[in-house]
C-alpha cells in the first residue's frame, strides 16, 4: 500500500494578529456549507449578490478545508522562498512582459512601485494543471498536495461560489461553471507570495504603498486569510479600508473578468497594499491564493440572457464587437502590470493606461 506520511515541511511561523484599531472593512461573511441545499442557495445567493454590490469583497467560511490542512498548505507556501536558492529560482523565473503568464517565479524588484522604488515581493505560480512546466526540486515531492489543493479551491471554492453567482443574476447555475472548466486551456493557478520589510527611505518614498490600487483581471480571486494586516479596499464611499483576518477564512473579490460578463453590475474590486501596523513591520507577510479565470477561449461580453442585467442595464466597457477573450485580457495585463508608463488621470491621485482599447486605473 502507498505510504500515508507526508513529506517533512518546515513549519512557517506567521506573525500574531495586530492588536492597533484599524478601519476595517465591515463585509458579509458566506457560510459556502449551506448550499447544500435549495433554500441555502436561494439564501446565499441573496447575500452574495449584496456583498458584490456593496464591497466587490466577502469571507468564506466552512469551505472544507480544517485549520490544520490550511496551516500545512501555508508551509508549503513559504518553501518556494525560504528553500530555494536564487540561483535556482532564476531557473523558473517566469516571462511575464514576453509571454503574458505568470507562471513560475516573479522575483523582486521586477514591478515599479512609484518613485524609482520597486517591488519588494516574491511570488511562484502553480497552473492547475502542475505538469504545465518544471518546478524547483524542493517542490516537487509536495506537487500531489498542490494538485489537490487547487482542486480543492476549483471543486469545493470556486464552482458553488459560480452557481451562487449565476443563480443572483437569475441564469442557470452552471452558466459560469461552463465557463470555468478546469480540465479547459486557461490560466486558473495557485500563488504563493511572499512580501518582504523595505526600507524607511522605500516607505517615503511610495507614501507605504506597497501595490497600488488596482482590480484583479480574472472573475474573482480566493485569498485564503493570513494574519498580517496590509490589505485594504477603496470603499464605494471612495475610502480604503483595511480586511481583517480571519482564521481559516477565505477573502473573495470581483475582477475584471466578472465585470465584463456582468456589464458592469459587478465590478472589479479596487485594492492596494500597504505597510503593516507597528507591531507587524518587520514580520514578512506570506500569502495563499487561487486565481480565477475563465477558460482562454470565452469571449467577455455580458451575459445579456440575464434578467437581473437587463433590468439593471448593462454598461459594457467595450462595443461587443471588440471584445477580447480572457486569453487576450490576461496575456495583456501580466505584460504591462508594473512594467507600463502610466499617465496621470484627472482624478486626483489616479494613474491611468490603455490596454487593448479599455482603459484600466491604479489609484496611489
Amino acid at each position: 500500500m502507498p505510504s500515508l506520511t507526508l513529506p517533512y515541511v518546515p513549519h512557517y511561523v506567521a506573525a500574531p494578529p495586530s492588536k492597533e484599531t484599524l478601519d476595517y472593512a465591515d463585509l458579509a461573511i458566506i457560510d459556502i456549507s449551506k448550499a447544500d441545499t435549495e433554500e441555502g442557495r436561494d439564501a446565499l445567493a441573496i447575500e452574495v449578490r449584496e456583498a458584490l454590490l456593496n464591497h466587490g469583497f466577502f469571507y468564506v467560511v466552512n469551505h472544507g478545508y480544517s485549520q490544520d490542512q490550511t496551516d500545512r498548505m501555508f508551509d508549503i507556501a513559504d518553501l518556494p522562498f525560504s528553500a530555494v536558492s536564487d540561483s535556482e529560482k532564476k531557473v523558473y523565473a517566469g516571462t511575464m512582459k514576453q509571454s503574458g503568464s505568470y507562471q513560475g517565479y516573479k522575483l523582486r524588484q521586477y514591478w515599479h512601485i512609484d518613485a524609482g522604488v520597486h517591488d519588494q515581493i516574491e511570488h511562484y505560480n502553480v497552473n492547475r494543471d502542475v505538469t504545465k512546466r518544471g518546478h524547483p526540486e524542493t517542490l516537487r515531492p509536495l506537487l500531489p498536495e498542490i494538485k489537490e489543493f487547487s482542486i480543492h479551491n476549483h471543486f469545493n471554492v470556486l464552482h458553488p461560489m459560480l452557481r451562487l453567482i449565476a443563480r443572483s443574476l437569475e441564469l442557470p447555475e452552471d452558466t459560469l461553471v461552463n465557463n470555468h472548466d478546469y480540465d479547459a486551456v486557461g490560466e486558473t493557478y495557485v500563488r504563493f507570495m511572499k512580501y518582504y520589510p523595505r526600507t524607511e527611505e522605500e516607505e517615503i518614498k511610495t507614501k507605504n504603498v506597497w501595490l497600488k490600487g488596482h482590480t484583479d483581471f480574472g472573475s474573482i480571486t480566493i485569498l485564503w486569510s493570513q494574519p498580517v494586516a496590509a490589505l485594504q479596499i477603496l470603499t464605494r464611499e471612495g475610502t480604503w479600508r483595511w480586511i481583517r483576518h480571519i482564521e481559516n477564512a477565505l477573502v473573495v473579490n470581483a475582477g475584471d473578468a466578472l465585470d465584463f460578463l456582468t456589464g458592469g453590475y459587478y465590478k472589479g474590486t479596487i485594492h492596494r497594499v500597504v505597510k503593516p501596523p507597528e507591531d507587524q513591520r518587520n514580520y514578512t507577510r506570506l500569502g495563499v491564493f487561487y486565481f480565477v479565470m475563465p477558460n482562454d477561449d470565452v469571449k467577455l461580453v455580458p451575459m445579456a440572457g440575464s434578467p437581473v442585467l437587463q433590468r439593471a442595464g448593462i454598461q459594457s466597457r467595450c462595443d461587443d464587437s471588440e471584445a477580447q477573450t480572457m486569453e487576450q485580457w490576461r496575456k495583456a495585463r501580466t505584460s504591462a502590470y508594473g512594467q507600463s508608463e502610466l499617465e496621470n488621470s484627472k482624478e486626483k491621485g489616479v494613474e491611468q493606461e490603455v490596454i487593448n482599447g479599455v482603459l484600466v486605473k491604479h489609484y496611489n
